[in-house]
Protein backbone atom coordinates (compact mmCIF):
# COMPACT_ATOMS: atom_id res chain seq x y z
CA UNK A 1 0.00 0.00 0.00
CA UNK A 2 2.78 2.25 0.85
CA UNK A 3 4.36 1.33 -2.41
CA UNK A 4 1.43 2.27 -4.34
CA UNK A 5 1.04 5.70 -2.39
CA UNK A 6 5.01 6.86 -3.06
CA UNK A 7 4.23 5.85 -6.90
CA UNK A 8 0.99 8.38 -7.14
CA UNK A 9 2.89 11.33 -5.15
CA UNK A 10 4.68 11.97 -8.31
CA UNK A 11 2.12 10.82 -10.88
CA UNK A 12 -0.09 13.61 -9.57
CA UNK A 13 2.28 16.13 -8.46
CA UNK A 14 3.64 16.04 -11.85
CA UNK A 15 0.72 15.85 -14.02
CA UNK A 16 -0.55 19.00 -11.92
CA UNK A 17 2.74 20.89 -12.41
CA UNK A 18 3.03 19.87 -16.20
CA UNK A 19 -0.75 21.26 -16.60
CA UNK A 20 0.14 24.36 -15.13
CA UNK A 21 3.04 24.79 -17.55
CA UNK A 22 0.68 23.95 -20.62
CA UNK A 23 -1.51 26.86 -19.24
CA UNK A 24 1.21 29.15 -19.18
CA UNK A 25 2.26 28.17 -22.85
CA UNK A 26 -0.70 28.09 -24.57
CA UNK A 27 -2.28 30.97 -23.23
CA UNK A 28 0.98 33.26 -22.95
CA UNK A 29 3.40 31.43 -24.79
CA UNK A 30 5.88 31.41 -22.03
CA UNK A 31 6.97 28.89 -19.56
CA UNK A 32 8.36 30.48 -16.37
CA UNK A 33 11.14 30.05 -14.69
CA UNK A 34 9.47 29.71 -11.37
CA UNK A 35 7.44 26.55 -12.53
CA UNK A 36 10.20 24.95 -14.64
CA UNK A 37 13.16 25.62 -12.42
CA UNK A 38 11.36 25.60 -9.13
CA UNK A 39 9.95 22.29 -10.68
CA UNK A 40 13.35 20.97 -10.88
CA UNK A 41 14.25 21.89 -7.39
CA UNK A 42 11.84 20.16 -5.99
CA UNK A 43 11.81 16.93 -7.73
CA UNK A 44 15.91 16.95 -7.22
CA UNK A 45 15.07 17.79 -3.18
CA UNK A 46 12.06 15.21 -3.32
CA UNK A 47 14.70 12.25 -4.37
CA UNK A 48 17.04 13.77 -1.83
CA UNK A 49 14.58 13.55 0.94
CA UNK A 50 13.38 10.12 -0.35
CA UNK A 51 16.09 8.06 -1.33
CA UNK A 52 19.30 9.54 -0.32
CA UNK A 53 22.69 10.33 -2.55
CA UNK A 54 22.04 8.04 -4.80
CA UNK A 55 18.53 8.55 -6.03
CA UNK A 56 19.73 12.16 -6.07
CA UNK A 57 22.36 11.81 -8.39
CA UNK A 58 19.91 9.40 -10.44
CA UNK A 59 17.61 12.07 -10.90
CA UNK A 60 20.12 14.85 -11.97
CA UNK A 61 21.98 12.43 -14.38
CA UNK A 62 18.79 11.88 -16.10
CA UNK A 63 18.07 15.71 -15.85
CA UNK A 64 21.04 16.57 -17.83
CA UNK A 65 20.54 14.27 -20.33
CA UNK A 66 17.00 15.12 -20.63
CA UNK A 67 18.28 19.04 -20.88
CA UNK A 68 20.95 18.09 -23.39
CA UNK A 69 18.28 16.38 -25.62
CA UNK A 70 16.56 19.33 -26.39
CA UNK A 71 19.93 21.55 -26.85
CA UNK A 72 21.07 21.44 -30.49
CA UNK A 73 17.64 22.41 -31.44
CA UNK A 74 17.82 25.76 -28.46
CA UNK A 75 20.60 26.45 -30.02
CA UNK A 76 19.51 26.55 -33.41
CA UNK A 77 16.46 28.57 -32.47
CA UNK A 78 14.19 25.07 -33.10
CA UNK A 79 13.41 25.26 -29.49
CA UNK A 80 13.27 27.48 -26.49
CA UNK A 81 15.14 28.25 -23.49
CA UNK A 82 11.54 27.22 -21.23
CA UNK A 83 11.01 23.66 -22.86
CA UNK A 84 14.52 23.08 -22.25
CA UNK A 85 14.06 23.58 -18.37
CA UNK A 86 10.67 22.18 -18.43
CA UNK A 87 12.58 18.64 -19.75
CA UNK A 88 15.34 19.25 -17.65
CA UNK A 89 12.92 19.01 -14.52
CA UNK A 90 10.61 16.06 -15.80
CA UNK A 91 14.31 14.40 -16.35
CA UNK A 92 14.45 15.23 -12.64
CA UNK A 93 11.09 13.74 -12.14
CA UNK A 94 10.92 10.53 -14.07
CA UNK A 95 15.26 9.25 -13.20
CA UNK A 96 17.35 7.30 -15.01
CA UNK A 97 15.55 4.34 -15.85
CA UNK A 98 12.59 5.38 -17.26
CA UNK A 99 14.67 8.79 -19.64
CA UNK A 100 14.61 6.85 -22.78
CA UNK A 101 10.73 6.08 -22.69
CA UNK A 102 9.57 9.56 -21.72
CA UNK A 103 11.90 11.12 -24.15
CA UNK A 104 10.73 8.60 -26.99
CA UNK A 105 7.03 9.99 -26.27
CA UNK A 106 7.97 13.21 -25.87
CA UNK A 107 9.38 13.10 -29.36
CA UNK A 108 6.09 11.67 -30.98
CA UNK A 109 4.11 13.63 -29.46
CA UNK A 110 5.39 16.10 -30.36
CA UNK A 111 5.75 14.83 -33.80
CA UNK A 112 1.91 14.07 -33.68
CA UNK A 113 0.80 17.36 -32.89
CA UNK A 114 3.10 19.10 -35.53
CA UNK A 115 1.57 17.35 -37.79
CA UNK A 116 -1.95 17.42 -36.55
CA UNK A 117 -1.39 21.48 -36.28
CA UNK A 118 0.12 21.36 -40.06
CA UNK A 119 -3.23 19.86 -41.26
CA UNK A 120 -5.79 22.07 -39.10
CA UNK A 121 -3.84 24.96 -40.18
CA UNK A 122 -2.58 26.72 -36.49
CA UNK A 123 1.00 26.14 -37.80
CA UNK A 124 2.73 27.65 -40.79
CA UNK A 125 4.75 24.78 -43.21
CA UNK A 126 6.75 28.10 -44.98
CA UNK A 127 9.43 27.62 -42.24
CA UNK A 128 9.44 23.60 -42.72
CA UNK A 129 9.71 23.74 -45.99
CA UNK A 130 12.41 26.38 -46.15
CA UNK A 131 14.49 24.13 -43.95
CA UNK A 132 14.07 21.09 -46.34
CA UNK A 133 14.99 22.60 -49.34
CA UNK A 134 18.06 24.11 -48.04
CA UNK A 135 19.06 20.96 -46.68
CA UNK A 136 18.39 19.27 -50.00
CA UNK A 137 17.62 21.23 -53.36
CA UNK A 138 21.44 22.47 -53.79
CA UNK A 139 19.78 24.97 -56.62
CA UNK A 140 17.43 27.16 -54.01
CA UNK A 141 18.05 30.84 -53.32
CA UNK A 142 18.42 31.00 -49.35
CA UNK A 143 18.37 34.15 -48.98
CA UNK A 144 15.42 34.97 -51.04
CA UNK A 145 13.53 32.00 -49.62
CA UNK A 146 14.31 33.49 -46.37
CA UNK A 147 13.29 36.75 -46.67
CA UNK A 148 9.76 35.83 -47.45
CA UNK A 149 9.08 33.77 -44.27
CA UNK A 150 6.33 35.12 -41.65
CA UNK A 151 7.89 36.45 -38.75
CA UNK A 152 8.96 34.03 -35.53
CA UNK A 153 6.80 35.60 -33.69
CA UNK A 154 3.94 34.91 -35.51
CA UNK A 155 1.30 32.58 -33.39
CA UNK A 156 0.90 29.94 -36.51
CA UNK A 157 4.82 29.60 -36.69
CA UNK A 158 5.17 27.66 -32.97
CA UNK A 159 4.83 24.65 -31.75
CA UNK A 160 4.22 24.82 -27.33
CA UNK A 161 6.08 21.94 -26.74
CA UNK A 162 5.23 22.01 -23.13
CA UNK A 163 1.75 19.33 -24.15
CA UNK A 164 4.02 16.46 -25.39
CA UNK A 165 6.66 17.21 -23.02
CA UNK A 166 3.73 16.58 -20.39
CA UNK A 167 2.52 13.38 -22.02
CA UNK A 168 5.89 11.75 -22.07
CA UNK A 169 5.77 12.57 -18.56
CA UNK A 170 2.66 10.92 -17.59
CA UNK A 171 3.08 7.92 -19.74
CA UNK A 172 6.52 7.20 -18.70
CA UNK A 173 5.37 7.97 -14.76
CA UNK A 174 2.13 5.64 -15.26
CA UNK A 175 4.19 2.91 -17.10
Amino acid sequence: MLQLILGLIPLLTGAAWSCALCFYDLKWRILPNWLTLGGAAVALAGRLGFGGWPFFLDGFAAAAGAGAFLLVPFLMRGAGGGDVKMLFAVGAIVGWDKLLLMLWVTSLAGLVMGVAMLVSGHLDGARLKHFMRCAFDWRYDRKAGAACLPPKESARYRIPFSVPIAVGLIVALVW
